[in-house]
């Protein structure tokens, strides 16, 4: 849906299912409802998360074709796709193997180029299409070393998919970028390292790829990668980070480094009284260390010192003797709900970030995809729930 000049949808990663019949029956169910609410008399767009075994059985006989024809005829888009869970996403332990297979394995190459496939079928002409991935690969798998090999293998994968993309610009004039989406233990996670990793790997490796497959001068070649590899920008990873999203947009602003999609979603914010009981804290936490997802926790202390924690069933133990005044948590909480009575959330970091797009063009795409796993009493009826959603951002935007 166009909103200003930029595109805004919801990630249907949301609804569980990961072969094709269950994702087109979803988009059926949900979609065509939410189109008629909120936009009857314009196109609408649709964030497609497409698992791999989705992605080949679209790419079977006329699947894809068919798609095609029913979005046109129900007057919807395709603008973007969620490309970081390649597999079971619901209803499942999920946790740290939402990062498999890495970027350094051809099972995640190989995906992703479905992806661009089935991407440059369904985008209009004449709008530009986004895929957002992994941060690579998962940092606690390497136990605190640095895995250049890891880097080095990513940088030449990605390299492939930016080969074409570029022949698929020539091509047909599509332009289509493939967004790298930091987060918490990731083998990227904030914004340093993302523009660590562009100059240390992605550019020399990637751009010498370029240079000797595609015969162009290592400036092109650096070109086409910032070009066609971005950042996505998650509200909830960064606020999590405590990352200030004004500072980040000029870090990268400086580095040259596009961001191609934004995500939006809220964080679980909790503020800890200092010396006091935190045990009511502790039992109103508890439901949220839920076991399919992972919940990184990352406290801050009265002198801003950071400390990490991979997922908050870890963290909960360690709650009564922490010296941190905050934890931030990877929960993607409603958006339209601030306080939660003992709880906040992240929300403020997304107004910013609205305010920080001004007029420009972006890729805008809600993404709470914990609706199944929140505790009972903040559960809503979901298409209610996700209207709502839409309506909070709009309000925003419009404001």
């Amino acid at each position: 849906m166009k909103i200003n000049n930029s595109h805004l949808t919801y990630c249907t990663n949301i609804h569980p299912g990961e072969e094709w019949s269950q994702v087109f029956a979803n988009l059926q169910e949900y979609v065509l409802p939410l189109k008629a609410q909120l936009a009857p008399h314009q196109p609408f767009g649709i964030g497609l998360r497409l698992a791999a075994v989705a992605a080949r059985e679209l790419l079977q006989g006329d699947a894809l074709s068919e798609f095609k024809l029913w979005l046109n005829e129900h007057d919807l888009y395709v603008f973007t796709l969620n490309g970081f869970p390649y597999g079971e996403f619901h209803r499942q332990v999920v946790k740290d193997q939402v990062y498999a297979p890495d970027w350094s394995t051809s099972s995640r190459l190989d995906y992703t180029l479905q992806l661009v496939t089935i991407l440059t079928a369904l985008l209009p002409d004449g709008m530009e299409g986004s895929i957002s991935t992994s941060p690579l690969s998962y940092k606690p798998w390497f136990k605190g070393s640095t895995p250049i090999d890891v880097f080095e293998r990513a940088s030449l994968h990605l390299a492939q998919v930016v080969v074409k993309m570029v022949h698929i610009r020539a091509q047909t004039g599509k332009l289509i970028h493939l967004d790298l989406e930091p987060e918490p233990d990731g083998l990227i996670e904030n914004a340093a390292e993302v523009v660590d990793y562009f100059q240390r790997y992605l550019l020399p490796i990637a751009g010498a790829y370029l240079v000797k497959t595609l015969g162009i001068s290592s400036e092109d070649a650096a070109a086409c990668l910032r070009e066609h590899i971005r950042v996505c920008y998650d509200t909830c990873h960064f606020a999590v980070a405590y990352e200030d999203p004004l500072t980040v947009f000029k870090q990268f602003q400086a580095a040259g480094i596009q961001i191609g999609k934004i995500q939006i979603s809220a964080a679980l914010q909790v503020d800890l009284p200092v010396g006091g009981d935190r045990y009511l804290l502790q039992e109103r936490l508890q439901p949220f260390a839920e076991s399919t997802y992972l919940h990184q926790v990352i406290a801050r202390d009265s002198t801003d010192t950071l400390c990490h924690y991979s997922d908050l069933q870890l963290a909960l133990p360690e709650l009564q003797e922490s010296v941190a005044t905050q934890w931030r948590i990877h929960f993607h909480v409603p958006l339209f709900i601030r306080d939660y009575q003992l709880f906040q959330s992240t929300q403020d970091d997304i107004v910013t970030v609205l305010d920080l797009l001004g007029d420009g063009s972006y890729h805008l795409e809600i993404e709470t995809y914990t609706w199944e796993v929140l505790p009972p009493e903040m559960k809503l009826d979901l298409p209610a729930s996700i209207q709502r959603e839409y309506e909070w951002v709009m309000g925003k935007i419009y404001a």
